[in-house]
């Protein structure tokens, strides 16, 4: 482990490859990679914890739909916002990666089998259990699946893993250790420097807040860091961007209230879709609803998720202790003490809820509540969702990110279908009234945060599509070996490169793409080693 601020001023670091940024993407590079024999020289723009001139490198304004400030919307430190995630993992379903006559923009050049491989290791690496289908999980975790109609919704379920840390300094020094790795802290990129005609990166020069540079030279460079620097470096250098790719097509995973359960048996409902749950191996589940294929298909509409929660009414006055917990959270700097203090508490609480089961939203319904439908939505890939650069710039000279989030009626129509849908069922089986919510029904909102709903009410902080995978440069900006078009040796990790979002939530799968695209390269290295061997030969 190197720090830039204790090297010598303008030093000249060399490896085979170059990873830019330290989360999950980067890391789970790093390690495989490390196994090939190939120099891995892994770059992190901070330090081991947070900083806040650091951290400030971030900013930036946005001008769409509102979002959460971006100085706070990503970590700059070893290990990235993994740091404080939460384990939730989910794969994308086949139909995530299809073509979709209804859906503008959709489809990638790989498919769902060419994941699966990937998939599995991911699983084994984060210790979760091996794939199975949803209809033989219900009876493990001792609930009954929702007797939907055939090719109406369906069920499916996050899974949670415990090792949430594994990216974290003090679970990586395998890295630390490695002969073949090496980690540059305080070692922000500046600029990405090409050979003349731009087909191929010659040097990245990096730098730090303190004054000290220095120069990167690799064989091959990999962009590891998160759906808005991956853009903003490649803008800011001008590179892959010849068809006005780079940028666009933000996606989240957009929060609402999808609608509220105004009359029946609401015990029924919380017995079968509510909380989180341990199958017969310990393993931690959260069952879901959301569209079957054959329902997104008939109603041409996105593969959005919801779940059921008690949840205060629209417009009410946060309760004490939430507002309290909210605002704790958000005022305190995100140093290794206070990510302690708060994975400490949300352990605390999620045991309590797993213990307290359906008793404790049933008491709050008592109290007033609402059971209320929780919407984790795919957001329809759109070239006009878009990350820009912003007029400022930081402290290390860079331009600021601008951030214009939109989005687009199939955003809104497929949770307005879904919610219906969803009343309709709970009719057929004799469970009671469900209610939309009036936002569906309005003709001038495209969509509504509640802050009511989750401590995430604008989206999951997922950053996806801005450099993405495409088989034509016209149409996105890598191909389906995560390689920039046009730039031979340019790689992007993360998941920007992914082309539609889905319903699942990135870690599992932005680890499964990183696999794959290490996978690659060492074939790459394998093969021009052995031409090589011939040619001498």
């Amino acid at each position: 482990m190197i720090d830039l601020r204790e090297s010598d001023p303008f030093t000249r670091f060399e490896a085979d490859i170059c990873i830019v940024g330290s989360g999950a993407a980067g890391i789970t590079l790093a390690r495989q990679l490390a196994r090939s024999g190939l120099q891995i020289l892994l770059l992190e723009s901070g330090g081991i914890d947070f900083e806040a001139d650091i951290q400030a490198l971030a900013d930036g304004p946005s001008i769409g739909h509102d979002y959460y400030p971006l100085v706070d919307a990503r970590l700059r430190f070893f290990g990235g916002t993994t740091a404080i995630w939460g384990g939730r993992c989910a794969e994308f379903n086949p139909i995530d990666l299809e073509r979709r006559d209804w859906v503008p923009h959709s489809g990638w050049p790989i498919s769902h089998g060419d994941l699966l491989p990937y998939y599995d290791h991911a699983r084994t690496l984060l210790g979760l259990p091996p794939r199975q289908l949803t209809a033989a999980l219900w009876p493990r975790l001792g609930r009954t699946m929702p007797g939907f109609a055939k090719d109406s919704l369906t069920t499916d379920f996050w899974q949670f893993t415990s090792q949430t840390e594994q990216f974290t300094l003090r679970k990586c020094g395998d890295l630390v250790e490695s002969g073949s790795v090496r980690i540059l802290l305080h070692a922000t990129v500046t600029a990405i420097n090409t050979e003349y005609g731009n087909n191929a990166i010659e040097s990245i020069t990096v730098g730090d807040v303190t004054g000290y540079n220095a120069t990167i030279k690799a064989k091959q460079y990999i962009l590891a860091a998160g759906g808005i620097e991956n853009a903003r470096l490649m803008l800011a250098s001008n590179i892959g961007n010849n068809h006005d790719q780079v940028g666009r097509y933000f996606m989240e995973h957009p929060h609402a209230r999808g609608g509220r359960m105004a009359e029946g048996r609401f015990w029924q409902l919380l017995k079968m879709l509510h909380g989180r749950m341990r199958d017969d191996k310990g393993h931690m589940h959260a069952p879901l609803i959301r569209p079957s294929a054959a329902m997104q298909k008939r109603e041409g509409i996105l593969n959005s998720a919801f779940s059921l929660a008690a949840r205060q009414a629209p417009q009410a006055n946060m309760v004490a202790p939430v507002k309290a917990y909210n605002g704790l959270k958000h005022a305190l700097a995100p140093t290794k003490t206070n990510r302690s203090l708060w994975l400490n508490v949300k352990k605390v609480m999620t045991r309590f809820n797993e213990m307290a089961g359906p008793l404790r939203p049933r008491a709050l319904t008592a109290m007033g509540w609402d059971l209320t439908a929780i919407m984790r939505a795919e957001q329809a890939p759109n070239p006009d969702s878009r990350v820009k650069l912003a007029q400022q710039r930081d402290a290390l000279g860079m331009p600021l990110t601008e951030l214009d989030w939109r989005f687009s009626e199939l955003d809104k129509h497929s949770v307005k279908v879904m919610m219906q849908e969803f009343a309709t069922q709970l009719e057929l089986m004799g469970i009671g009234r469900f209610d939309p919510a009036p936002w569906l029904d309005e003709a001038a909102t495209l969509w509504t945060t509640d802050p009511l709903i989750s401590a995430h009410a604008k989206g999951g902080y997922h950053h996806m599509g801005t450099t993405r995978m495409s088989g034509s440069p016209r149409t996105g900006v890598v191909d389906a070996d995560c390689r920039v078009h046009g730039v031979h040796n340019l790689y992007i990790a993360g998941s920007s490169v992914f082309a539609t979002s889905g319903w699942a939530n990135p870690t599992l799968g932005i680890m499964a793409l990183s696999l794959r695209l290490a996978d690659h390269l060492t074939d790459k290295n394998t093969k021009q080693t052995q031409q090589l061997s011939m040619v001498k030969a």
